[in-house]
């Protein structure tokens, strides 16, 4: 009995070590954060239940990969791919703006860091797995089809061998470089908004002020000082609703209509989606303190503030984010949440 049991601690063990991992392929795979946590508990109960056919002609880790790649197939047969805003209306003017929500699978969820970015001491690798967990790009991987999603992720961020890939897939080496090819193109024909974002890990000197200066400008609710961190041609969204806007004068405009309520907003740094963010609480008149309002994931290049994504539905994100569901107001400085 004793056997026994060390013998299944040991295996949960062996297979909790690639949690992080998998989680982070399932979810480049489904673009949606709970659906990658299913997607791994489903992985790893199907391989408890059949390790016993485990031969270890594969190594573990190849072994799971191809029952995470089995169970994300089937969860995309269904054939919905995952969007931002921009990638499904045009750009509303804010004269125009109205607040129309679409259902939450319709929507790319965001993903806090540590769930999905396995720890690694190799700086290159590690800047492989932030960059590919950046929202354009994992909206640029739902324009392709299923299984050139997965031969991309696996050749391209999980760097494995055209022959792995043909082997956990059951097909050939020239059918994986085939489907590669079609999904680089697909790629290339696509200038996905923000796919020029860029934040240096850690953050440089420069980003730190900028973030510093985000904060500061938006706690206080200053416009103009905003205005000067916002490129000219930034992107502002707020899923679920499919509102998206474009330029400082729409985004800050919005702010002071529609977006008012948010003044006097709190913010919490958070690590999501490889970029910087913030969890923002939103004053609350009834019980007093702040409650939760927004995951914010920002998108930076040169010095400027191109993206600013507010992912509304806080019911499901700030617990995924292991934040708090309440500020109280003398807490002006409370620990991070990721």
């Amino acid at each position: 009995m004793s056997d026994g049991t060390a013998t299944t601690t040991d295996l949960d063990i062996r297979l909790e070590k690639h949690r992080v991992e998998l989680t982070g392929y399932c979810y480049r795979m489904l673009g949606s954060s709970f659906e990658a946590e299913d997607a791994v508990q489903d992985t790893m109960v199907r391989a408890w239940r059949s390790y016993d056919k485990f031969e270890g002609r594969s190594s573990l880790r190849s072994w799971l990969y191809r029952i995470a790649t089995n169970v994300c197939l089937d969860m995309l047969t269904a054939g919905n791919k995952r969007a931002r805003p921009m990638d499904l209306t045009e750009s509303t003017p804010l004269a125009q703006a109205a607040l129309s929500p679409r259902p939450d699978n319709t929507w790319l969820e965001p993903m806090p860091d540590s769930r999905v970015l396995p720890t690694t001491e190799d700086p290159a690798e590690a800047a492989v797995a932030k960059e590919s967990v950046r929202l354009a790009f994992m909206a640029a991987l739902q324009q392709l089809p299923p299984k050139q999603r997965a031969v991309l992720i696996l050749r391209e961020v999980l760097a494995w061998k055209a022959s792995e890939v043909a082997e956990l897939l059951g097909t050939t080496v020239a059918s994986v470089n085939s489907a590669l090819q079609r999904a680089r193109a697909t790629l290339a024909e696509q200038q996905q908004p923000g796919s020029d974002a860029a934040a240096s890990d850690p953050l440089d000197e420069e980003q730190q002020k900028l973030l510093e200066r985000y904060v500061a400008a938006f706690e206080g609710y200053d416009m103009t000082a905003l205005t000067a961190l916002l490129h000219e041609d930034a992107v502002m969204t707020m899923p679920p609703f499919d509102l998206w806007l474009t330029g400082v004068r729409d985004i800050t405009g919005f702010m002071t209509t529609l977006g008012a309520p948010c003044a006097g907003s709190r913010l919490v740094p958070v690590q999501v989606n490889g970029l910087p963010g913030f969890a923002q609480y939103k004053p609350d008149p009834e019980a007093g303190g702040f409650s939760p309002w927004a995951v914010q994931v920002l998108e930076i290049s040169d010095g400027r503030i191109t993206g600013f994504h507010c992912f509304l539905d806080t019911k499901r994100w700030f617990p995924l984010f292991d934040l708090p569901l309440h500020l109280e107001a003398e807490a002006d400085q409370v620990e991070e949440g990721v």
